[in-house]
């Protein structure tokens, strides 16, 4: 369906003027909420925020969480190493119990990597790989 066919209560105008960017996040709570959808009340909050605020409010009535902000990390791994990170990953979401997301299982992995270091055997440089 069409965004202005889930803002049936928002003038075609109105939502032009939004822009389709914010008129799409109010399309995802319209479509939530149905009938409930407080259109006066979510299209002045789209007018005065920012497309990115926005986002953030919508993520926030979703998920009841403050959105926090990412960054999409890619490397290169052999098919050889593959198996082993997959495994890796498996297991650290099997141990949170829960379907969290596969860089949150990195993360864990991570942490327990590095508490198992002594503080002492860290590089002293400020950034940057210790290999």
């Amino acid at each position: 369906m069409s965004i202005p066919d889930h803002l049936k209560q928002i003038p075609t105008q109105e939502i032009e003027g939004l822009g389709w960017s914010k008129a799409l996040e109010l399309a995802k709570v319209a479509r939530s909420e149905g009938r409930h959808f407080d259109s006066a009340t979510w299209l002045h909050g789209a007018k005065e925020s920012t497309k990115q605020e926005l986002k953030e409010e919508v993520y926030k009535y979703f998920t009841g969480q403050d959105y926090e902000p990412y960054e999409m990390v890619y490397f290169k791994l052999y098919e050889s190493q593959l198996p082993i990170v997959e495994r890796a990953l498996y297991v650290a979401s099997r141990m949170v119990g829960t379907e969290r997301s596969r860089g949150y299982c990195l993360e864990l992995i991570c942490a327990d990597f590095l508490a198992g270091r002594s503080r002492t055997t860290l590089p002293a440089s400020s950034g940057g790989c210790c290999f």
